[in-house]
């Protein structure tokens, strides 16, 4: 990203807390603690939504207090709204899942007197979580993405079974399938026309999946872009790098990612946000394939990604902190990208790495030696997150250890 010459320290309104917002059982999000320690740091006072008092981030130092809140991301968005409610205090609200960010957009005029947030089109971050809304407004706004097919019957996949390309992808089409019954689990790779046939028959008479063209690895770069843009879709900073390696391997999550610079990506990237009108944060994937030179769009999370932490300014400024900045309406520092700068999610990373150097794949424009390392759960200034991890992570055991060996083994999820 391009800026001045002379660093700005990060001067953030510590008068205004930040909340993080979540909905679902999935307390090992290292995304949350990294927002709590960024603006923490800051000495802004810092409040979180967590499924319990033991979850990683209710230990950080750097936060206030928890607001103990077990759901499961499928309730009445009028109850949620009413609970966001009664938490009562003035904030800036920092989604770090779909349902929340959707939740915020489509009922920003009731929380905006109590919150603050980026206002957007509230139909918006619904359709750019949506496999197929992503798709629709690709193919729009002239953005590579892959090829995809949107089943609505059993017949509808037999007649695309009958032309396709094999191996294809299936995924969920609706982002928030993924906490009630979802089709496959995950980004799945379907080898033949059998096996697609026999998965499709368990998907119901509607099957909520899309079918995509399948992008090689070996012919292809995995990268991502991260930035926060304000009102008038203007980036307040913007961020590219490269994913080295992701759980399961090549289909998940980050576990291992280097900044890397890409003027061409993001310009795609800003383009594309100019012309749907979006504001807030973002965290864009994105698959070059070598076979045609184009950057194809697989994910869209209209929202803080958990890797965010991996990008920062010189001036100190990462995504979370321009959105704090940006609506307390403070000065968004410029400056340049720590170029070469590595992210290691712990507890992912090392069985990742045993998978891809069992399929021999490396990662072109990951430097050879990186300029510093961001750890996602380590921190010595607040130990305890990493240690609270470590404790939940060990309960499976065995079974644990068990299931990521035979994951290692099989690389991403497939059925051939």
């Amino acid at each position: 990203m391009a800026g001045s010459a002379v660093s700005v320290p990060v001067r953030a309104d510590r008068d205004v807390p930040g909340l993080i917002v979540k909905f679902g059982d999935y307390p090992l999000h290292h995304g949350v603690v990294g927002a709590i320690r960024s603006l923490g740091r800051l000495s802004v006072p810092m409040y979180a939504i967590t499924e319990d008092a033991y979850t990683p981030a209710a230990s950080s130092r750097y936060l206030r207090k928890s607001f103990v809140w077990p759901t499961t991301g499928a309730e009445d968005p009028g109850r949620l709204v009413e609970g966001l409610l009664r938490i009562g205090r003035p904030a800036v609200l920092v989604p770090t899942d779909e349902e929340a960010a959707v939740l915020i957009a489509e009922h920003q005029d009731e929380l905006a007197g109590t919150f603050l947030f980026p206002r957007v089109d509230p139909a918006l971050p619904r359709r750019l979580a949506s496999k197929q809304g992503l798709h629709e407004l690709c193919v729009e706004h002239g953005v590579a993405s892959p090829a995809a097919a949107f089943p609505r019957s059993y017949d509808d996949i037999v007649a695309f079974a009958d032309t396709a390309r094999f191996p294809v992808v299936a995924k969920n089409r609706e982002a928030f399938v993924r906490r009630r019954r979802p089709a496959v689990n995950g980004t799945t790779r379907i080898g033949t026309r059998a096996a697609l046939l026999g998965l499709a028959r368990d998907w119901g008479e509607e099957p909520g999946v899309i079918l995509q063209e399948y992008l090689p690895h070996e012919e292809a770069e995995d990268w991502i872009v991260h930035a926060c843009f304000d009102q008038d879709s203007s980036s307040l900073a913007l961020f590219t790098g490269v994913k080295v390696r992701s759980w399961p391997p090549h289909a998940g999550m980050t576990a291992n990612a280097c900044v890397v610079g890409n003027p061409e990506l993001a310009g795609l990237a800003a383009r594309f946000i100019k012309r749907i009108g979006f504001s807030g944060i973002i965290d864009l994937d994105l698959r070059f394939d070598r076979r045609d030179g184009q950057y194809k769009l697989l994910d869209f999370n209209p929202r803080m990604g958990a890797q965010f932490r991996l990008f920062e300014n010189d001036s100190g400024v990462d995504v979370v902190r321009a959105m704090h900045l940006h609506l307390t309406g403070r000065p968004v520092p410029q400056g340049e990208q720590r170029a070469g700068h590595r992210y290691v999610v712990e507890n992912i990373d090392l069985a990742a790495l045993l998978a891809y150097r069992r399929s021999a794949y490396t990662t072109p424009h990951a430097p050879a030696r990186a300029s510093g390392t961001e750890l996602a759960w380590f921190a010595g200034d607040d130990p305890l997150p990493f240690l609270t991890m470590l404790a939940r992570s060990v309960r499976p055991g065995a079974k644990h250890l068990y299931q990521l060996w035979r994951t290692s083994r099989r690389g991403s999820t497939s059925t051939k």
